[in-house]
């Protein structure tokens, strides 16, 4: 019998006893004998035929042979020596289980007479097998909210060995949320995990743990599972937003369809628990849904409306993302949308009046118009400013916010330029700008700043003699460049001494038509050149310029006019500015009257009404008491009538020389019967001319 390497005097008295105990066998009919398991090819076992008290020479013609119930041929003898050794690999927990006992039986049988002999081999149990767990992991499933010294089995490892090679215990790899409790009792040990620490899926879905079950072999053997175990999951937690707060900042004139902003909330549970839905809040305004929309699964939130900056400037929506659970669980999160201003919106212009009217004389900066301009937009694109164009007499003056005065920048003159075409633009600050226009008419209006002035100043017009009384012999034109009753010219002439008789006895002219009548028949031989004056003045109601043309008659018929200035002064007196007499007008309620045609040469006096009718005129108390006409002896006072008088109570001017009241009325009897042949020799008369 061979026995693993042990050493000296140990080996000696273990082989004694095993010789012992095969002799005391063999004398009571039954020889035992043991070797450990897993013993190699060839380990002794037994002198088998000398412990059967068989002769070594015999074995052979004997027939010496062994049998094995159910072992094969684990054991074999050598026949040349009767020893028993062994021959092939001898697994005790192949052979027996987990029997406690193990044991080969052979039968020893020889013949030459048969014999037959019982022989029991033990096979010895060694630590060669480790613990073993039936699976590589263990999983186990707990729900986060199971309370703390809950028990979780976990199923132990199996020792295919025996005795105290199989006797295992169990170690736990260090865990905060476990320990290992092992029940034991007479046939096994019951294990599970003890829960020390509350579980939180979402903090800790898994835990990895390791259990070891150690034998009691010498040397000891382990065997090793995973435990895996999931944490299930308890709807405890709400959806969570990525933030509080969602700004956006869209243009206004975004289009429908814009993708806004993706809202992103996570729910720490898991499956249904997890699974986020998003809503508008229960409070959200109808016009917030009547522009946004949301994905309910994505969160994503849409533009489906035009903006108008104009209108609402910001947006302040409510979201609310809800779980699955049961129950649900939520939470809320706002998107701020403010809407960027574009500049859409042009400016608009407001004209207090757009047909304005202003006098040529006006001081420089009268206002003449008021206009205020506003844009909806804001910022640089709400803007405004103010132009003027083209380039005119007018600049436009900002009074205040949005706010300018048109008002006047040069000098006017109505005969130049009569009517402003202006256009004021109102252009705001956006890019690019938008403009709003609007025109404006400025018509200025005359005063009476320029005098009548004839077409040329001075005419020669020849008259034949002996003329008919009342004949036509020239018409005079003046113009005024002012208008309307400015330009309304009144012709008159300049009252002075022919010789002995006064110019109206021998001429007159019509005060509308400007024409020229002699009024008796001419002599060449008494009056060879009559030269007068002609006045033209602006008629009623502005007799504010006086003029005079000069007028010269001769016996070869040739008038001729020039200028001449207005009234002088006499002596000692300031020049005056003041209307002579012959410019009055023939209407009698203007108070001016005129010799009529006709008249001959006996009307010696006239009035002058100056009255309150012109204020640029002084009155008769600052005026000189005498003025003379220039080149003539005549006389002109000033007088007024007695407060009894049966014409108006005003100041009146009055001038002439008196003659004798004979010759007065010889000259008027003369004149009237020269009127009479004249009018038969009508065919004669120059009136046309």
């Amino acid at each position: 019998m061979l026995f693993p390497r042990r050493g000296g005097k140990e080996a000696q008295r273990l082989l004694l006893s095993l010789l012992l105990l095969a002799a005391w066998k063999a004398g009571s009919g039954q020889v035992h004998y043991s070797v450990p398991e897993e013993a190699k090819h060839g380990t002794f076992v037994g002198r088998i035929a000398q412990d059967l008290g068989l002769q070594l020479e015999e074995l052979v013609p004997r027939l010496f042979r062994v049998a094995s119930k159910g072992s094969g041929d684990l054991l074999e003898v050598n026949v040349q020596n009767g020893i028993l050794f062994v021959n092939s690999r001898i697994d005790r927990e192949e052979l027996c289980g987990r029997s406690l006992e193990c044991s080969i039986h052979l039968e020893v049988i020889v013949e030459r007479p048969l014999q037959v002999f019982h022989v029991e081999v033990e096979v010895k149990d060694i630590n060669d097998n480790p613990p073993v767990f039936r699976e590589r992991e263990q999983r186990l499933f707990i729900s986060e909210n199971r309370l703390l010294d809950s028990r979780f089995p976990v199923e132990g490892a199996a020792d295919a060995d025996i005795g105290t090679n199989a006797l295992l215990t169990y170690i736990l790899s260090p865990s905060d949320y476990f320990s290992l409790d092992v029940q034991s009792d007479e046939l096994s040990k019951s294990l599970s995990l003890e829960l020390r620490k509350s579980l939180d899926r979402e903090k800790t879905p898994e835990l990895h743990l390791f259990l070891t079950a150690t034998d009691g072999g010498k040397p000891e053997m382990k065997g090793t599972v995973k435990l895996l175990i999931t944490v299930l999951d308890v709807n405890d937690n709400a959806p969570l937003f990525a933030q509080t707060v969602y700004k956006v900042h869209l243009l206004e004139t975004t289009a429908n369809g814009t993708l806004v902003t993706t809202l992103n909330a996570s729910d720490a549970d898991e499956g249904v628990n997890g699974e986020i839905v998003f809503f508008f809040g229960s409070d959200v305004p109808l016009n917030i849904k009547k522009y946004f929309k949301i994905d309910s699964s994505s969160g994503k939130i849409w533009l489906i409306g035009q903006l108008d900056y104009e209108e609402i400037k910001s947006y302040e929506i409510r979201v609310r993302a809800v779980d699955k659970g049961s129950p649900p669980l939520s939470s809320h999160c706002k998107v701020l949308v403010k809407v960027l201003d574009v500049n859409d919106n042009a400016p608009e212009l407001a004209v207090m009046s757009l047909s304005l009217t202003v006098r040529e004389d006006s001081p420089l900066s009268t206002v003449i118009a008021s206009i205020s301009v506003s844009d909806h937009d804001s910022g640089v694109n709400g803007q405004v400013t103010c132009t003027l164009s083209p380039h005119v007499p007018f600049k436009l003056v900002s009074t205040f916010k949005n706010y300018y005065s048109l008002v006047l920048d040069s000098a006017l003159d109505r005969e130049s330029v009569a009517n402003y075409e202006l256009v004021v633009t109102a252009r705001d600050g956006g890019s690019p700008s938008l403009s709003a226009t609007a025109s404006v008419s400025v018509e200025v209006a005359d005063v009476n700043d320029n005098a009548p002035a004839f077409a040329q100043p001075e005419y020669t017009v020849f008259v034949k003699e002996n003329n008919p009384p009342g004949c036509h012999i020239f018409t005079v034109s003046a113009r005024d460049a002012d208008a309307q009753e400015n330009a309304l010219v009144s012709y008159s002439l300049v009252e002075r001494r022919v010789g002995e008789r006064a110019l109206s006895s021998y001429v007159s002219v019509h005060a509308e038509s400007g024409k020229v009548y002699a009024l008796q028949p001419l002599d060449h031989e008494e009056l060879e050149l009559l030269q007068f004056q002609g006045e033209r003045s602006p008629r009623q109601p502005n007799p504010d310029w006086r003029y005079s043309a000069s007028l010269r008659a001769g016996m070869h018929s040739s008038v001729h006019l020039e200028e001449a200035g207005i009234l002088r002064a006499g002596p000692g007196g300031p020049d005056q500015q003041w209307p002579t007499v012959s410019s009055a007008t023939p209407e009698p309620e203007a108070g001016e009257v005129s010799p009529p045609v006709g008249a001959g040469v006996n009307s010696n006096s006239w009035t002058f009404k100056y009255g309150p009718g012109n204020p640029k005129q002084s009155g008769p108390g600052e005026l000189p008491d005498k003025f003379i006409i220039p080149g003539s002896p005549a006389i002109i006072s000033i007088r007024q009538e007695p407060t009894n008088s049966q014409i108006d109570k005003s100041d009146f001017i009055t001038f002439g020389k008196k003659e004798e009241t004979k010759k007065k009325k010889k000259k008027k009897k003369g004149n009237k019967t020269q009127d009479k042949k004249e009018k038969g020799n009508s065919t004669t008369d120059n009136s046309d001319q």
